[in-house]
C-alpha cells in the first residue's frame, strides 16, 4: 500500500469515529442517559480539558519512546477498551469520569494522524489534502450511518456504532505502515515537552498562527455539540438530520480535493482571513435566522470556517518547522484549538443554549470576530 493509500484510509477510517462521536454524543448523554443539556455540556467539557493535557502532554512525551505506528497502536485499543466502560454506567459522576478516561486517550488519535500526514509530506511527498478529504469522506458516512440508524432502532444506535467503528480503527492500526512512520521515534531529544513548546512559544509567528487558529476552531463548540438537538428543537427528524450536517462535510471533502491546487501557494495569512470571516458570518447567521433551511445554507461554510483554517496551520507547521518539532505542534493545535478553547466555549454554549438556542451560536461569533482583528495587525508574521 502506498503511503498516500495508507494515509487516506487511515484518515476515512479515524473521522469516522470523530463523526460519531463529535456532534451525537451529547445527544447520546442527554436523550439516553438522561443528562440534562448543562450537564452534559459539564461532562463534555469535562472531556475536553483532560484532552487538552492529554495531547499537549502526554502525546508528545510518548512520541519520544515509541515509532508513531506503535503509538496509533495504543491508542486504538486503548480507545476501544476505555470507550466500552459506557455500556453498563448511567449516572452523572460515573459518566463524567468515563469520559475523562476516554478523552485521555482517544483524542491523540488525531494529533497522531496529523503528525503522520505532515511526516508523510516531508518524506513521501504525499498530497495533505487529497489525503484528508478521505477523513470528511469517513465523517460523512459516519453521519449518515447515524442518521438513519437512530431513525430506525433511536439514539442507542449512536453507542453500538461508535463501538464497532473504534473496532476497525484497531484492525486498521495493525496494517504495514509506511518506513517514515516505523523507523524510529520522531522525536530522539532529551528535551521535555515543556521545553520545546516554550520554544515554539517564543516564536512569534508560531504564537501568532496557534492564537488565531484557537480562536477560529474554538467558535466551532457550539456547533460541534449542539447542533443535533438544536435540529432536533427546530423539529427536523434524525433521518434529516443527517443529511443536514452531511452537507458541512461534503463541502470540507470538495475543500480538501482541490486544497492543494488552489491554495498550496497560498499565504497562510491570507487562508486564516477567509476561514475567520466565513466563521463570523456562519454563526451570526444562525443565531439571526433559527431555521432549517437557513441552517443548511450556513452548512456549507463549513469548508471555510474549519477546514480552511485546518488546512492554513497545516500548511504552516509543513512550511516551518523540523520534523522534531511536529508532534509539540500538533500537541499545542489539539490542545488548544481542538480541546480547551472548546471546552471552554461548550460551558459557554451550554449555559447560552438553556436561555435560548441561538446565543449558542452568537456567542461563538464574538470568539471567532477578534481572529480577524488579529490578521489585520499580524499579517505580516504569516508571510509563508
Amino acid at each position: 500500500m502506498s503511503s498516500q493509500k495508507w494515509m487516506s484510509v487511515q484518515f476515512f477510517i479515524f473521522f469516522f469515529t470523530w463523526g460519531v462521536f463529535l456532534p451525537y454524543w451529547t445527544g447520546y448523554l442527554t436523550n439516553v442517559k438522561d443528562m440534562s443539556v448543562y450537564a452534559a455540556s459539564l461532562i463534555m467539557g469535562a472531556g475536553m480539558i483532560a484532552r487538552a493535557f492529554s495531547t499537549l502532554v502526554l502525546f508528545p512525551e510518548l512520541t519520544k519512546r515509541y515509532s508513531i505506528h506503535i503509538f496509533l497502536r495504543i491508542l486504538a485499543l486503548g480507545s476501544l477498551l476505555t470507550f466500552v466502560l459506557y455500556i453498563p454506567l448511567s449516572s452523572f459522576i460515573m459518566l463524567l469520569l468515563i469520559t475523562v478516561l476516554f478523552s485521555l486517550v482517544y483524542p491523540n488519535l488525531l494529533p497522531a494522524m496529523e503528525s503522520c500526514a505532515s511526516l508523510l509530506m516531508q518524506r513521501d511527498r504525499i498530497h495533505y489534502g487529497r489525503s484528508r478529504s478521505f477523513g470528511s469522506a469517513g465523517f460523512m458516512a459516519a453521519v449518515l450511518t447515524i442518521g438513519f440508524s437512530t431513525a430506525q432502532f433511536g439514539e442507542e444506535a449512536i453507542l453500538w456504532v461508535m463501538i464497532a467503528a473504534l473496532a476497525f480503527v484497531v484492525l486498521a492500526s495493525s496494517w504495514k505502515a509506511p518506513e517514515a512512520l516505523t523507523d524510529k521515534p520522531i522525536r530522539e531529544d532529551q528535551q521535555s515537552t515543556w521545553q520545546l513548546a516554550k520554544v515554539l512559544l517564543k516564536q512569534k509567528e508560531f504564537l501568532a498562527a496557534l492564537v488565531i487558529v484557537v480562536l477560529i476552531q474554538g467558535s466551532h463548540a457550539s456547533y460541534n455539540s449542539y447542533s443535533f438537538i438544536y435540529l432536533q428543537d427546530i423539529g427536523v427528524s434524525n433521518g434529516w438530520i443527517g443529511v443536514i450536517i452531511n452537507v458541512a462535510v461534503l463541502a470540507e471533502i470538495v475543500l480538501f480535493m482541490v486544497a492543494d491546487r488552489f491554495f498550496g501557494k497560498s499565504k497562510v495569512s491570507t487562508l486564516f482571513m477567509i476561514a475567520a470571516v466565513g466563521a463570523t458570518v456562519r454563526w451570526v447567521a444562525i443565531w439571526l435566522f433559527p431555521i432549517a433551511a437557513v441552517f443548511i445554507a450556513t452548512q456549507a461554510l463549513h469548508a471555510i470556517s474549519f477546514g480552511l483554517a485546518h488546512y492554513a496551520f497545516i500548511q504552516f507547521i509543513a512550511r516551518t518547522l523540523h520534523k522534531s518539532a511536529i508532534p509539540t505542534a500538533q500537541g499545542l493545535y489539539a490542545a488548544f484549538a481542538m480541546s480547551l478553547s472548546s471546552a471552554l466555549l461548550t460551558f459557554l454554549g451550554g449555559y447560552l443554549y438553556d436561555i435560548q438556542a441561538g446565543y449558542a451560536f452568537l456567542g461563538m461569533a464574538l470568539f471567532s470576530f477578534p481572529a480577524i482583528v488579529l490578521l489585520i495587525l499580524q499579517r505580516d508574521k504569516l508571510s509563508y
